[in-house]
């Protein structure tokens, strides 16, 4: 009886400190965290004004993060361009750039998550671990929808200040851009090279800003839209006879084995008017295929976009 007794009184105790602790979490939970409401392509985040820790998948979003000093602990994908790779050595790794690691991510406990298209399939499966930010940059409202998501991540870090100084910066060097091209009578192509194939992209497309926000002129206006761009050849290149061809070498963005200028090292190409006159530009392919739309790159893309039209 007495052993009974016993077991009984220590299974009071156990289910007493268990409400116990029950109770604390509750209250805990009951305070009030000031939160700001994010608006974004798939609806709303109410993220914390205090956010401690951040995973970015989206790396326009740390290129911005970057350009505006701010401090976060940070859970990030494996290859990281090289500009951004100073970020690694601190950071958790949740994943890489076409596939999360959920787990990684849970365990990281973080108060804010940013995606983009490679991750779209993760967003739900995100969302339940943390406030999920899709960053969407459409072609033709790429550069308003780079200023919205360059104001997410200052609202977010509380760098409003900071960002409408350089977002001013940015909307010159735009204004210079369509300056430039609308006083030049020059058509452009732009081309993507991987490995020994070749694709371009037109108004509308995922480079296509230049032509749609920027008014550089197109050599082609029938590109066809296409995420992976509208195949091309040597034939194609040399017809179009484009006065600029831009070229984005996703080799040496991503690291390849065969590079754009050995790929376009041909008579056809070389016959162009782009060719003769010294307008075959090489863009920032690291910027262009991986971080286009953050506060550094979209400055640096611009500045490129000028010079090829001075």
């Amino acid at each position: 009886m007495r052993k009974f007794l016993a077991a009984a009184a220590i299974a009071v105790m156990s289910m007493s400190m268990l409400v116990g602790c029950g109770s604390k979490t509750t209250d805990t939970s009951n305070e009030q965290v000031e939160t700001v409401t994010i608006k974004h392509s798939k609806g709303e985040a109410k993220v914390s004004k205090d956010v401690k820790k951040a995973v970015v998948f989206e790396l326009s979003v740390l290129d911005t993060i970057d350009a505006l000093g701010v401090d976060v602990e940070l859970g990030l994908p494996s290859g990281l361009p090289e500009y951004l790779s100073k970020y690694e050595k601190d950071a958790t790794n949740v994943g890489s750039m076409k596939e999360a690691n959920v787990e990684a991510i849970y365990n990281f406990a973080p108060d804010v998550i940013f995606i983009s298209g490679r991750l779209e399939s993760y967003y739900d499966e995100l969302s339940k671990i943390a406030p999920t930010i899709y960053v969407s940059l459409n072609a033709e409202t790429y550069i308003d929808d780079v200023k919205a998501s360059i104001n997410n991540v200052a609202t977010i870090f509380n760098k409003t200040e900071e960002a409408n100084a350089k977002l001013a910066e940015l909307d010159q060097k735009a204004e210079e851009a369509k300056t430039l091209a609308n006083a030049s009578e020059e058509k452009a192509l732009i081309l993507l090279a991987n490995e020994g194939s070749l694709s371009v992209y037109g108004k509308g497309s995922r480079y296509g800003f230049m032509h749609d926000n920027l008014d550089v002129k197109c050599a082609d206006e029938n590109i066809a839209v296409s995420t992976h761009g509208q195949d091309a050849s040597y034939e194609y290149i040399s017809q179009t006879n484009p006065d600029i061809i831009f070229v984005i070498d996703r080799s040496a963005a991503v690291g390849g084995s065969v590079y754009a200028k050995d790929t376009l090292n041909n008579d056809l190409v070389n016959g162009t008017k782009a060719a003769k006159n010294n307008k075959v530009v090489y863009l920032d392919s690291t910027l262009w295929y991986l971080a286009g739309g953050g506060l550094n790159s979209t400055t640096v893309q611009i500045d490129e976009v000028i010079a090829a039209l001075k």
